[in-house]
């Protein structure tokens, strides 16, 4: 199929993502607050963990860091190993925000079915309007080459920061395309230039296939994607289990969903996943859990006090190295949004999930993927002081800590007394389980 001569019932959907956002917008928000200061899009940076302890993970990191190795998801020691000068600046998240919106706000003058799925990168239906875009095409950038680079532009010269879009007629293939070579690019992958452009890439780069699978893939000899399409299906679900092997299939094969829905419903929940660059396994479980779930605990949490909503249930969800998904979860007594308070009950159900008498690491299972969700939603109304955490406040670092010291329990007894006294026994409802 020639790009250039869509139909106008054919689908034509674009993916458009941030080139490494996190960085590019801290990048920018340095050069506000300090014209004529380096760019840290130039040099060796990234943007992550606790910049003074050098502690967590690499959430965003620039095309300079890369050529070193440094990948998205690894400990920022680690990544201080590879590259000793990295430039190391802390998450933003009302910058990213603000960055966030204005990027959405340009897709949506040019399409009104915008599909946001990240905070830098969101799919657009642009089927049916070539004739509403005739104006913008020319000889070398013809429908929907000229919408895509219309935009691109737009981004650039109005917020200062690059994006690349993918665009083809389903969901994946137009991921698959943007995620072709950065930044600043516009890339197509129609089926048709599915056997030329995606096939011949190794295996490991289809979207949704893990490191776990990649190497179990490539460990039988499938090492591209054209591999993969070209196996039975029968086969790869033997050898990935029918979940797996289903979807590696259609997505080698360039199959996927083509629905842009710009509708969303009030949140019955919040949450945030994140897909590791390695596997998480009994040995590295304690030095790295705490460092995934505090990102993840602080990015519901912000989007809770956004909202200025509570939630009474807690959930922490895996996926494990053949596409399976688990999930633990716990009610509260006492609604929360607090991030210390998330990570501390997202810690216990962790340890339960996957280190518990029948947890996942028990079964040999690997993790490729942990989220963190809160729900069962309220506004606050009901909210109980719990004098357990008023006095003892919850940090990071009281997920380790199994008691209250006996000076603080002194303070809590005579509270308590206090308040029984004053009111009776029923004034007190601890929220810790």
């Amino acid at each position: 199929m020639n790009e250039f001569n869509q139909s106008e019932n054919e689908k034509i959907i674009f993916h458009i993502d941030v080139n490494s956002a996190f960085l590019s917008w801290s990048a920018l928000k340095k050069l506000e607050e300090e014209p004529g200061s380096i760019d840290l899009r130039t040099i060796p940076s990234a943007v992550g963990g606790d910049v003074n302890s050098r502690h967590g993970i690499i959430t965003a990191k620039s095309i300079p860091a890369k050529k070193y190795g440094i990948v998205t998801g690894e400990p920022v020691i680690k990544a201080l190993q590879k590259c000793p000068k990295l430039v190391m600046v802390p998450s933003d998240f009302a910058t990213y925000r603000r960055y966030s919106h204005a990027f959405i706000d340009i897709l949506k003058k040019y399409s009104p079915l915008v599909e946001q799925v990240s905070v830098d990168e969101a799919y657009v239906d642009f089927s049916g309007t070539r004739n509403l875009y005739r104006h913008l095409e020319t000889s070398e950038h013809p429908f929907p080459l000229s919408i895509a680079y219309a935009i691109k532009d737009e981004v650039k010269t109005s917020l200062g920061f690059t994006v690349n879009v993918g665009i083809s007629n389903n969901k994946l293939l137009a991921k698959m395309a943007s995620d072709f070579q950065k930044p600043d690019r516009v890339h197509t992958l129609f089926p048709d230039e599915v056997p030329s452009k995606m096939w011949p890439l190794p295996i490991r780069d289809l979207f949704g296939c893990g490191k776990a699978t990649a190497e179990r893939l490539e460990s039988i000899g499938i090492r591209t994607i054209g591999d993969a399409a070209n196996s039975e299906l029968t086969f790869l679900c033997s050898i990935l289990g029918e979940n797996g092997g289903k979807y590696i299939y259609a997505s080698a094969n360039g199959i996927g969903s083509s629905n842009v829905s710009d509708e969303y419903d009030d949140a019955k929940s919040y949450s945030n996943e994140t897909t590791l660059s390695y596997d998480l396994n009994a040995d590295n479980y304690d030095k790295d859990i705490g460092g995934i779930l505090k990102w993840l605990s602080e990015s519901v949490s912000r989007r809770l006090k956004r909202d200025n909503v509570y939630g009474k249930t807690v959930t922490v969800s895996v996926k494990t190295g053949n596409f399976k998904r688990h999930s633990c979860q716990m009610g509260l007594e006492s609604s929360i949004n607090d991030a210390d308070k998330i990570l501390k009950h997202a810690k216990e159900l962790a340890d339960k999930l996957l280190l518990g008498d029948n947890g996942l690491f028990i079964k040999g299972e690997v993790i490729r993927l942990v989220g963190v969700g809160v729900s069962k939603m309220d506004d606050g109304s009901f909210h109980q002081l719990n004098l357990f955490e008023d006095i003892m406040p919850l940090t990071s670092e009281s997920v380790k800590e199994s008691s209250i010291s006996e000076e603080k329990r002194k303070k809590l007894d005579a509270m308590t007394q206090k308040l029984t006294s004053a009111y009776g026994k029923d004034i007190i409802k601890k929220g810790l389980k």
